[in-house]
């Protein structure tokens, strides 16, 4: 295939993206689901182009920036509290899954050597950030549930890419040290997050000096980049690099990016971030293709093969609910402090978090990695395949009913108590006044900007006001920004009445419009929110 002609089916494959993303949402189904379902059928449609990928270049250009996004985001308070259940379930489920998966493989292909079996249990043992973000922004689960399965995903890849370097490492050679795996686990992971922190402060520290909003949006993909690149050249963890570097950028961010910056970041971030997961998913379902291809689309062998798939894949399911249970009430049953602390959830949240193990892209790009003399290699390539995509579209479609279950249900952190919003809003709000009454009260004694201290005054008396009694202030807050839409509708009514007659610049019509659309959105959010409860 051309350079060209591959440059098409990525766009047709963008263009099926956004239609399928349509569906699923207005079928409040995970997208990921359907992309891959799409996907698969793509792949058993004849005479379409074969679409291959290689899964170096796949990591290398899909996953820093979408480790970085997701890490940006991360509330680094809620992650740092919950360290201790995320490092059980990234490192202690991924150990556990690897081991349980090596040995069903081992049971059903024992010709296979057991360090191929490992090697594909730790191909297939850890869930994946995009797929697991991309399935939970369609459900409403609480907020802890939220930070520990992204927290899990966000560094699992490391120890899982650990146990498959040191599996294929013992599998060509014969030589293997549980020692030599232990020691370099923590090497890789300690040097990939200290390259992260500095590379982190560092990009912070050169994004506050940038005066262009675009040039900041560029510099914060380079830092993800860098991030990776830099780690995987020091033959340490690039993931978890990655990971530390959107951490504090995430954190510092607030400090370092000005406001224009943060808005444009946070438009560009989420566009490009689709377009990577769409494809991303869509290329896992048409992996399979290349899978039968490697067959010579015996089906036979394929139906040989499905059992043992099958099998694995229960495994993996069963693993999770064989680490997560015990974990979260076996420690607190024998700790008082940490029950105390930190009170036993209810069984509706484990069992979400079991059935919530997606695996993707970096699982099926591992499998892709193996040398070509690697015993096993295309059995270890079609159940991963099989295992990405059941776990992307059983799981997937299915977590939503699960989490039904939660309704109702609290898993809180308890804590360090946190100002309430309200409080908060007062808290700015009296900044605001005492500030414009400072700047605004001249030598004489008189206010030179009046309608400046009446506003800020009243937005004071309101935020208070709101604090004491939430009820009747939230309904006039409501109606207060419904109102604000209705002027702002009719506003841009005008203005285009304006600009259609001729009698309004462009550059006028466009600078307008921006202040419009700002005041549009951040009123249509309120609201947003307020109605959602």
């Amino acid at each position: 295939m051309s350079s060209a002609e591959s440059f098409q089916t990525i766009l047709l494959l963008l263009m099926i993206a956004v239609m399928l993303d349509t569906v699923a949402r207005r079928l409040r189904l995970p997208s990921a689901s359907v992309l891959v379902l799409a996907g698969i059928v793509l792949a058993l449609v004849p005479g379409l182009p074969e679409v291959e990928f290689d899964p170096d270049f796949v990591m290398v250009l899909f996953l820093p920036p979408l480790l970085l996004s997701g890490a940006y985001f991360t509330v680094w308070p809620d992650f740092r509290a919950n360290l201790r259940i995320i490092l059980q379930l990234a490192v202690g489920a991924v150990v556990l899954t690897t081991l349980l998966v090596g040995v069903v493989t081992h049971f059903f292909f024992p010709a296979l050597p057991w360090a191929a079996c490992f090697a594909l249990g730790a191909i297939v043992s850890p869930p994946d950030a995009v797929a697991a973000r991309a399935v939970l922004d369609h459900l409403s689960v609480p907020p802890r549930i939220a930070v520990l399965l992204e927290g899990e995903s966000l560094i699992n890849d490391a120890s899982g890419l650990v146990l498959f370097r040191f599996a294929v490492a013992a599998a060509l050679t014969g030589a293997f040290s549980a020692g030599a795996a232990a020691g370099s686990f923590v090497y890789v992971s300690a040097v990939g997050i200290g390259i992260g922190l500095a590379l982190g402060w560092i990009c912070a520290f050169v994004a506050g000096r940038l005066t262009d909003a675009r040039l900041t949006v560029v510099w914060t993909f380079l830092s993800a980049w860098a991030a990776y690149l830099l780690a995987d050249r020091l033959h340490v963890s690039g993931v978890l690099s990655t990971v530390a570097c959107g951490l504090v950028l995430g954190r510092l961010q607030h400090k370092a990016l000005s406001a224009a910056s943060r808005v444009q970041a946070l438009a560009v971030w989420s566009v490009v971030t689709f377009v990577m997961e769409a494809l991303v998913f869509v290329l896992v379902g048409l992996a399979l293709r290349g899978v039968l291809h490697r067959f010579g689309s015996d089906w036979g062998i394929v139906r040989t093969l499905a059992p043992a798939a099958a099998t694995i894949f229960a495994v993996l399911v069963l693993a999770r609910f064989a680490w997560i249970f015990p974990t979260a009430y076996i420690p607190r049953a024998l700790i008082p402090s940490l029950r105390e602390r930190d009170p036993y959830p209810p069984l509706a949240v484990p069992l979400v978090m079991s059935w919530a193990g997606m695996r993707g892209v970096v699982s099926l790009a591992a499998a892709l990695s193996l040398p070509e003399q690697f015993p096993g290699r295309d059995i270890i390539l079609f159940v991963t395949f099989c295992v990405v995509a059941a776990t992307i579209v059983v799981l997937g479609l299915t977590l939503g009913p699960v989490a039904k279950m939660l309704a109702g249900k609290e898993f809180l952190l308890h804590g360090e108590e946190t100002l309430s919003e309200e409080a908060i809003r007062a808290e700015i709000a009296r900044a605001q006044f005492d500030s414009i009454s400072a700047h605004s009260l001249g030598s004489e004694g008189k206010h030179a900007h009046p309608r400046l201290v009446e506003q800020y005054g009243h937005r004071l008396a309101v935020a208070e006001d709101h604090v004491l009694a939430k009820g009747p202030h939230g309904e006039r807050r409501l109606q207060h920004y419904r109102a604000v839409l209705i002027a702002v509708e009719a506003g841009r009514s005008k203005l285009l009445e304006l600009f259609n007659a001729g009698r309004i610049h462009d550059s006028v019509m466009h600078r307008l419009e921006g202040e419009l659309d700002q005041e549009e959105l951040f009123a249509a959010r309120v609201v947003e929110v307020m109605e959602g409860g």
